[in-house]
């Protein structure tokens, strides 16, 4: 899954690379959270612009917000089924940009170390999205959102099952453009990236409170244990641990 990301392009940077119509104001961010407020990225009558939404999906028909389930990830093998987001895929569907993401791998000890996760070339990514407006009793609006998820590539597998779905040069437009691109269309886009196209390093344990927002977050440890590589099975099978 992705629980936890970072977001530091600045917002006159974010607007010429993403052609958004408007600039978000925003600052550095370093360990971003559900729940909290995200800049995402969609088209609206034919603008494309960056808008601030809460991370956690709410549907449209929900009643009460308050006593929905939290829904931060959507899975691509069932997105297109669940009625929590089979609208959002015809309809919603967003980027959000980050400048790389966390995960955590968990040792044989069952302890679990944080990595985090980037470009090889540092560029900032593009997470596929899912976004809804909900719009209460009245008149309130809250918009949210959801990133989706793929399994992992043969790289990333080494950390985590799940890698967020990464978006990259035409995909972007394709899968922004809600009204030329059909829904089974542009769930084709969300993919595993190939492998070698990210690279990771352990970090502190201290992402793992919401509270800690700074750039040491990110920056690489000397972890005790060796790092998770994988190895060859018998017969020539990847195999990890």
């Amino acid at each position: 899954m992705c629980g936890r990301y970072a977001s530091t392009l600045p917002p006159e940077q974010m607007a010429e690379l993403f052609k958004l119509l408007n600039s978000v104001e925003s600052v550095p961010r370093y360990n971003i959270a559900p729940t909290q407020p995200v800049i995402a990225i969609w088209e609206e009558s034919g603008r494309r612009e960056g808008h601030f939404a809460r991370w956690g999906l709410v549907p449209r028909w929900v009643k009460d917000p308050r006593e929905f389930p939290l829904l931060i990830n959507a899975r691509v093998e069932t997105m297109a089924e669940k009625p929590a987001f089979r609208d959002a895929l015809k309809h919603g569907r967003c980027i959000i940009p980050a400048s790389g993401y966390y995960e955590w791998h968990t040792n044989p000890d069952k302890s679990k170390q944080p990595y985090y996760i980037t470009l090889a070339d540092d560029r900032p990514m593009a997470l596929a999205g899912l976004y809804a407006t909900w719009v209460g009793p009245e008149g309130e609006e809250i918009d949210s959102v959801a990133t989706i998820t793929v399994p992992a590539n043969g790289q990333l597998s080494a950390v985590h099952d799940r890698m967020p779905a990464i978006l990259e040069g035409d995909a972007i437009e394709q899968w922004l453009d809600v009204r030329g691109v059909t829904a089974k269309a542009a769930h084709q886009l969300a993919l595993p990236l190939e492998d070698g196209v990210v690279k990771f390093h352990p970090v502190s344990t201290r992402v793992n409170s919401a509270r800690d927002d700074d750039p040491g977050l990110i920056a690489e440890v000397t972890v005790e244990r060796p790092a998770p590589v994988r190895k060859k099975a018998a017969g020539g099978q990847l195999d990890l641990f």
